[in-house]
This record gives structure tokens, sequence and C-alpha cells, in this order.
């Protein structure tokens, strides 16, 4: 019985390796143009991700300007002017304290440990 379930096996596993598509993955090259201009959409859709978020809307609008608007000067922008858009959405700090906030706080916790072990 063993060698004939081996026996069955194989030749399962053999007509299955014969309908088997031999060209499953493909590589092609592609252009540069290709490349850019997903990378143009990619950015394109970060800045309009990033517009699109309440606190910037909520900013936008005290600065006079309707999430609208913003949203159609993104899609009026070249290229490169949303590469550095994006780049420097990239570069923000993601807590969103800059370097005074985090002396302060810093101060802050300093300050509330002497009290502490001062007051016993």
């Amino acid at each position: 019985m063993n060698r004939v379930w081996k026996v069955v096996m194989c030749q399962l596993l053999m007509v299955l390796m014969v309908w088997t598509p031999f060209n499953l993955a493909q590589a092609a090259m592609i252009g540069t143009d290709q490349v850019v201009a997903s990378a143009a959409q990619a950015d394109r859709a970060a800045v309009l991700s990033f517009v699109s978020r309440a606190d910037v809307a909520s900013q936008l609008q005290s600065f006079g300007i309707d999430s609208a608007t913003a949203k159609d000067r993104v899609a009026a922008m070249t290229d490169q002017e949303l590469r550095y858009v994006a780049g420097r959405i990239d570069a923000m700090p993601a807590g969103g304290l800059n370097g005074w906030g985090t002396v302060l706080v810093i101060i802050v916790i300093v300050a509330a440990i002497w009290w502490i072990s001062t007051s016993r």
C-alpha cells in the first residue's frame, strides 16, 4: 500500500507540473517616463492626503484658504513643486515638537523630579 501511494503521488505531481505555467513571474524593462509618472502620482497623492487632514484643513481655513481651493492648487502644481512639497512633508517631525518644545518638556520633567525629591 505504501508503494502504491508513492506512485500515485508521483504521478499526480508530474501531471500538476505539466499543467503549471512556467512563466508566472515576468520581468521586463520599464521606461523612465513610467517611473517619473508613478513618482509624480505618489507625490500628488501624498500632498493631497496631507491637505485633506482635519488639522491641516483647519490651519488652512485660518489662513483664509478653503480646502477645495487648496486641492485645486495641488492639482495645478508641477511635478517639481510636488516633489519639493512632498519632501518637506516627509521631513516634518512626527510628534509635532520642535527643538524648543523638547527642551521645555525636559525642563518641566526635571523640575517635577526636583520638587518631588525635595518635598520629602
